[in-house]
């Protein structure tokens, strides 16, 4: 029987420190500890270096003295990083993190190289002013760039110099997830619409500036026979619940904080219509789009330059608009919960993309795939 590939995933942080990255490296690790030895490479939020076995998956985290500009500050990294990379046949990176960026320059490790390329940085432009040329270095390096839809190749300012490099591998949503959502359909728990009761529309996400919630309660304010949910946390909360008010929405509009798994689980089944608006390419893919579609829910979301559109297609599982476009919005809001046909025709396109395209064996598949390119 052949060794099994030797895997060093790397990441800034990891589980129990959970964002969109950190959950794919997760997903991976774990779906990937049998058929490869594969061990993970992060740091500490902050706090001293440990070594920690989670769900099977033996886990390094260097000492990190905090965070500066959203990166851990570690030289433990580094010197783990030098120990760990002459024992690997590759070496799987998440970016941006430019702390790994910097160890695979300073030490030249002779392992393959693939990147999972997750945005451009958006923000912060005039910092990434002073890494780009380190950027353009390792993409130039690396034996093969991993991204999650083709719009991170397109929308990208340094990727379509690297097309033949790269290799499309869809993020999922857990097994669990789309369980949920077959029984759900199949069980048909929500009685019929009646006609006169009022649409549910939903979002889901952090309330920051890129998600786009302000123009979606502009648009919302436009719309007649709907009410609307949003759940999430984040800066912009108390100005957002001011603008329902100040826009006369506040019997019509329900802000719901972080909800454990189950709550969420019954307001995605609830809802008839799930939007996602956001306004800048840092909302670079929009996993909760794959959730709501799960449970067979058709999507509004906007056409960035991202991996946001290709994740529900329009008219195919739900509608795309152009970002920051009240008027659009609303008029897709409004011809969703005016056509009960569409809604359904859309939410069954929906359901099919999501059990069939965003599955965790097609994207384990795929990373495998990418793992046996490099052999």
């Amino acid at each position: 029987m052949p060794n099994k590939l030797k895997i060093l995933q790397v990441n800034k942080l990891y589980y129990p420190v959970i964002g969109g990255v950190e959950k794919v490296v997760q997903q991976i690790a774990e779906g990937l500890k049998d058929k490869t030895d594969l061990e993970v490479l992060a740091c500490q939020d902050k706090g001293k270096t440990s070594i920690e076995t989670i769900n099977g998956v033996k886990v390094y985290k260097a000492g990190s003295f905090g965070r500066l500009f959203s990166m851990p500050i570690s030289l433990s990294f580094l010197r783990l990083f030098h120990e760990k990379m002459y024992k690997n046949d590759i070496i799987h990176i998440h970016l941006p993190f430019p702390l790994a960026d910097l160890a695979v320059f300073l030490f030249r490790p002779k392992a393959r190289i693939a990147l999972w390329w997750h945005s451009d940085i958006v923000r912060q432009k005039w910092l990434f002013f002073f890494y780009r040329p380190l950027t353009k270095w390792l993409l130039r390096r690396a034996d093969r760039i991993l991204v999650a839809a083709q719009g991170h190749i397109d929308g990208s300012d340094f990727l379509p110099g690297f097309r033949d490099k790269c290799r499309v591998v869809p993020f999922a949503v857990d097994d669990a997830v789309l369980a949920k959502g077959t029984q759900f359909v199949q069980q048909n728990v929500s009685p019929p619409k009646n006609e006169k009761k009022p649409v549910s529309v939903l979002f889901v996400g952090r309330l920051v500036y890129y998600k786009g919630c302000e123009f979606l309660l502009r648009a919302f304010a436009q719309t007649r026979n709907a009410n609307l949910v949003i759940v999430g946390k984040g800066a912009l909360e108390k100005r957002l619940k001011k603008l329902a008010a100040r826009l006369g929405l506040a019997n019509k509009v329900k802000f719901f904080p972080s909800l454990p798994a189950a709550q969420l689980d019954r307001i995605y089944a609830d809802c008839d219509i799930f939007v996602l608006p956001s306004v800048e390419k840092t909302e670079a893919f929009g996993l909760v789009q794959i959730e709501a579609m799960a449970y067979g829910k058709p999507v509004i979301n906007t056409n960035l330059p991202s991996g946001v559109p290709q994740v529900s297609l329009d008219g195919i599982s739900g509608l795309t608009v152009p970002p920051k476009d009240v008027s659009a919005l609303a008029r897709a809001l409004q011809r969703l919960i005016d056509e009960d046909k569409l809604r359904r025709r859309l939410g069954q396109g929906a359901y099919r993309l999501a059990h069939t395209k965003y599955t965790m064996r097609q994207m384990l598949t795929g990373v495998m795939a990418v793992y046996q390119e490099l052999q």
